[in-house]
């Protein structure tokens, strides 16, 4: 049997309100006629209500009615349906925006780093051939490691970039003194001692500083934007308890059962049972608007000191520095070495390494210009990508407090607020609009919402936002935290937000 169910609301009323205008005045409808003509037309429509009105209705007046109770449930459970869709249509921007993002900062991000392994790979073949493909693994070792710790793994950027270090170190020692032989265990004294030494100068420090910096932000920035769109996700797949689906029918398809099809719900009626509907979301705004903000800074800072195409794009340039500088230093970086952990043995005079082999025919490497930017499959560089999400995030502040006002802004779901004379308050006396949040419901003559009972789900969803903006925050000050480690955390603290946000344990400062 066909049921009204089957149709959307919008359709509904669309056709219902080819009937004859129908005024707000009960005097203007006559009691057999208004429900002869809404019967008359609903069957035109192909429905087949085949309903007789019933005076024991529980959600809209009983005194005058062409609903029976059987078409009151179903048009309750439309009313449902109505408001679920609109929330989603409404907050699609926002998924939208965020899957979208995420996933193209997220190939980009990843494509960066791969281009940045295969310059290197391409500029330290050309420049020392075979000795540098014999040695590869360390290279590779350090970009599988800076991939994992993008993807999310726990590793310590300072512990990676140190341990690459401590391999060079072993490696370019032997290059500049071929004359030698080194057991594992001299390499590892000369390891030990390149903190003192700094063999490569400053550099190890300085790219330890761009890197981490802009890999923690890039990191929290990618891991953002994923919270932000499961975050959403979460938030606007609900379930409107009785009292919301109360003030749903009501407000939408009560005057329906009067025999006023054409009438949409006063704006005051409708924002009143959105904000009784929507109140746990609208618990989110404040949470939601610093998430908001800590996503736009850390964006601002990628455009800037923490820029990640300098940064991955510089690694082959620092490094190139760094093994140069060794080279020029070798005669007292080596004496200072055999000083501390003492003399080599000599490599027999037919073994000894050549001179081409040992790069001592050295090309000298390429040079960047900070202006370059590289060149991905993905068409576009950071500063493009980044513009595109600050000009998406800005208008996303306030949405949940402001998402009532956008429902009931939309013709199709409330009168305009200049018509409030010819539209339906639900035959309530007040017209005060409540405020926003759980806590401001308690006399919400539309809803009746038990404030006394916080919602789980929301509560959850207010820590997940702290979580990330706190990843966020620390961001923007090159600072890293453990994301994941972090939400356990937070689940099981009672603190504030802010002083949440102070508890927090660093893992890795730049």
């Amino acid at each position: 049997m066909e049921t009204w169910l089957a149709v959307p609301k919008f359709q509904l009323l669309g056709l219902l309100c080819a009937v004859a205008a129908l005024s707000g005045s009960r005097s203007s409808v006559a009691a057999d006629g208004g429900c002869r003509t809404v019967w008359i037309k609903t069957k035109q429509s192909g429905f087949k209500p085949n309903y007789i009105p019933s005076p024991h209705l529980r959600l809209c007046p009983q005194d005058y009615t062409c609903c029976s109770s059987q078409m009151e449930e179903t048009l309750a459970l439309q009313s449902e349906r109505d408001f679920l869709k609109s929330v989603e249509n409404h907050s699609q921007f926002l998924l939208t925006t965020f899957t979208q993002r995420q996933r193209r900062f997220d190939e980009f991000f990843r494509e960066l780093i791969d281009l940045s392994e295969k310059s290197m790979n391409q500029m330290f073949t050309k420049t020392y051939g075979r000795l540098f493909t014999q040695n590869s693994h360390v290279f590779q070792e350090l970009f599988v490691e800076l991939r994992r710790y993008y993807s999310g793994g726990s590793v310590s950027l300072t512990e990676v970039l140190s341990d690459f270090w401590s391999r060079l170190v072993e490696r370019v020692f032997t290059l500049v003194n071929p004359q030698y032989q080194f057991s594992d265990d001299y390499l590892e004294c000369v390891s030990k001692h390149a903190e003192q030494l700094q063999p490569f100068g400053d550099v190890p420090r300085k790219l330890r500083v761009q890197v981490s910096r802009a890999f923690i932000a890039a990191r929290a920035l990618s891991q953002g934007l994923a919270a932000g769109r499961d975050i959403v996700n979460k938030a606007t797949k609900m379930t409107p308890d009785s009292e919301c689906m109360r003030g749903l029918m009501r407000q939408w398809y009560c005057p329906l059962c009067r025999g006023m099809p054409s009438l949409r719900p006063c704006r005051a009626f409708c924002l009143n049972v959105m904000k009784g509907c929507l109140a746990n979301q609208a618990d989110l705004d404040t949470e939601w608007d610093y998430f908001i903000d800590a996503l736009y800074h850390v964006a601002e800072k990628l455009e800037g000191p923490f820029n990640m195409e300098l940064a991955v794009d510089s690694i082959s340039v620092k490094v190139s520095e760094a093994i140069m500088h060794m080279q020029e230093n070798s005669v007292s970086i080596s004496t200072k070495v055999f000083q501390g952990c003492g003399n080599p043995r000599p490599v027999p005079a037919r073994s000894k390494r050549s001179p081409k082999e040992s790069g001592g025919n050295r090309r000298p490497f390429r040079t960047y210009t900070p202006d370059e930017k590289p060149t991905t499959a993905a068409g576009t560089n950071l500063d493009r990508l980044v513009t595109e999400l600050k000009e998406r995030l800005r208008p996303m502040g306030s949405f949940w407090v402001s998402l009532p006002h956008t429902i009931c802004n939309d013709e199709k779901m409330a009168a305009d607020v200049t018509n409030e004379d010819r539209c339906w308050n639900g035959q309530t006396r007040g017209r005060l609009v409540m405020g926003d949040g759980l806590a401001n419901q308690i006399n919400n003559p539309e809803v009746e919402v038990d404030i006394g009972r916080p919602d789980v789900k929301t509560r959850q969803l207010i820590m997940e936002l702290r979580v990330a903006s706190n990843k966020l925050r620390h961001a923007q000050s090159g600072q890293d935290m453990d994301f994941m480690d972090s939400l356990s955390m937070g689940a099981q603290s009672n603190q504030s937000p802010r002083e949440y946000g102070d508890a927090i344990c660093l893992k890795n400062s730049v």
